[in-house]
């Protein structure tokens, strides 16, 4: 398998074509996507194309903004933004863990000040899922080919250090692969096995996005092995009633 970041790519603003701009880097730097291949977006950019950036100047936080902002030592502003994308906090301790709109658990519940103008933010797209279906669009249209897209962020974990990339949204893939059923290599049948190509590959490319000043967002992954049926970036997601650790 290979990742090979994609370089040559602009600063993304409001109302930038995602699909275009892969397509004309791929062809500056002698890139040829194939069926198959996998296009891993950083989720900040397509935020930005999409306008999901808030300027906090223009942010009135509330009075439990305010709270938590005292109790965490953040910005009341980036506070309110966090609230207003959650549907549930779910930790308030020295960090803020909500529930995004999405479905998502995870730290500030997405909102990001990284890699954006100062005294802006970056909120998650409104529907992920979609977002990486309309950049598969915009390829197939363009080049004639099918690939999967793939939606990343990096995301903390509860019971270990260090952020990795995860799938928030996806297309032309299924997510999820159900191994239950299948044998090992004693012949045991597997009962409660499942993995995620869409995190493992989101992990994998981000690694080779980076994470500070690298400016290449989006990550080509040849040779995959994945299902090209389609799922849901939600699908990822535990449901509450399955939670065993709250």
């Amino acid at each position: 398998m290979q990742l090979i970041a994609l370089k040559g790519l602009p600063l993304v603003k409001r109302g930038d074509d995602l699909g275009e701009l892969i397509t004309n880097a791929r062809q500056k730097q002698g890139l040829r996507l194939e069926d198959g291949d996998v296009l891993v977006v950083a989720q900040s950019v397509v935020s930005k194309a999409e306008g999901n950036v808030v300027d906090l100047r223009e942010v009135k936080p509330s009075p439990l903004a305010e709270r938590i902002a005292v109790q965490l030592d953040k910005d009341p502003r980036e506070v309110e933004v966090i609230l207003r994308q959650s549907s549930e906090i779910v930790r308030l301790r020295h960090v803020l863990i909500a529930r995004t709109k999405h479905g998502f658990v995870c730290a500030n519940a997405g909102v990001d000040h990284s890699n954006v103008d100062p005294e802006h933010v970056t909120i998650l797209p409104d529907d992920p899922d979609a977002s990486a279906d309309r950049i598969r669009e915009a390829i197939k249209r363009k080049l004639g080919v099918d690939v999967a897209v793939i939606l990343s962020d990096t995301q903390g974990r509860a019971f270990r250090r260090g952020c990795v990339g995860v799938a928030i949204g996806a297309a032309g893939m299924n997510p999820l692969q159900d191994l239950r059923g299948k044998r090992d290599l004693y012949g045991k049948e597997l009962e409660v096995t499942m993995i995620s190509p869409a995190d493992a590959l989101a992990a994998a490319a981000v690694s080779v996005m980076g994470e500070a000043s690298e400016g290449t967002p989006v990550v080509v992954v040849k040779g995959a092995s994945y299902d090209r049926n389609y799922g849901s970036a939600r699908e990822l997601v535990r449901p509450p009633e399955q939670d065993l650790f709250r």
